[in-house]
């Protein structure tokens, strides 16, 4: 009778609406850099409908639902050819089996070991992530990788210190002791309150430069 049960328990697919499971991001610093990449991917994709991008997020990827099964979520990821929607976690077989299609951990002294070590080798052989990145924002510690013939090989950076992401199509890299992300073309990807400033001040620009002219802006339409 007892075997019987343990094969049933065994057979049992919990429930797809799974919250998630993960701690406080663990200092400011932390919580401003995670915020910060999804502001800023998130501005830049805002007419796509097709990604999912997410922080402190807990991946489920074992039906069984057991502990030894499941992983706490990274500090930043994107799924690509997903339907943009929230979601409580992301459940990968809810997802079509989908994992990650770029992780960035953002490194602590708590964290740093587990970061390069057992989630470096979880997100590699398990998860099949094509492009990982770490940073640490006291030290400014960047390193990135992309899966290649199934081993993650270190990206090598560019004159500019950045990392190519090819899933993203984007740079990774540090400005200002930020990691921030670049187009191909070398230009930061904004936040929305940075480009409103930048919209501003070219507003003002053009006004000075109608006043050199003897023109009233407040006269144009």
């Amino acid at each position: 009778m007892a075997l019987i049960q343990e094969i049933t328990e065994d057979l049992i697919v919990p429930s797809s609406d799974l919250l998630s499971d993960e701690p406080p991001m663990e200092t400011y610093l932390h919580l401003q850099q995670m915020i910060l990449l999804l502001k800023c991917l998130e501005w830049r994709w805002r007419n796509q409908q097709d990604f999912f991008a997410a922080g402190n997020l807990t991946i489920y990827y074992s039906p069984r639902q057991r502990k030894s099964e499941h992983f706490r979520g990274p500090d930043f990821f994107v799924v690509l050819d997903v339907e943009k929607k929230p979601r409580k976690s992301w459940v990968v077989w809810e997802e079509g089996g989908k994992y990650p299609n770029i992780i960035v951990e953002i490194l602590s002294t708590s964290t740093a070991e587990t970061d390069k070590g057992l989630k470096k080798q979880i997100y590699q052989d398990i998860f099949r992530t094509p492009d990982y990145f770490w940073f640490e924002p006291e030290t400014l510690e960047f390193q990135g990788f992309q899966l290649m013939s199934g081993q993650y090989q270190v990206i090598e950076p560019n004159e500019n210190g950045w990392l190519w992401s090819q899933q993203l199509g984007l740079y990774l890299g540090i400005d200002n002791d930020q990691l921030r992300f670049f187009t191909a073309e070398g230009k930061l990807v904004l936040t929305p309150e940075e480009t409103a400033e930048q919209q501003q001040q070219r507003a003002e620009r053009l006004a000075e430069k109608l006043q050199e002219l003897g023109i009233n802006p407040d006269d144009i339409e």
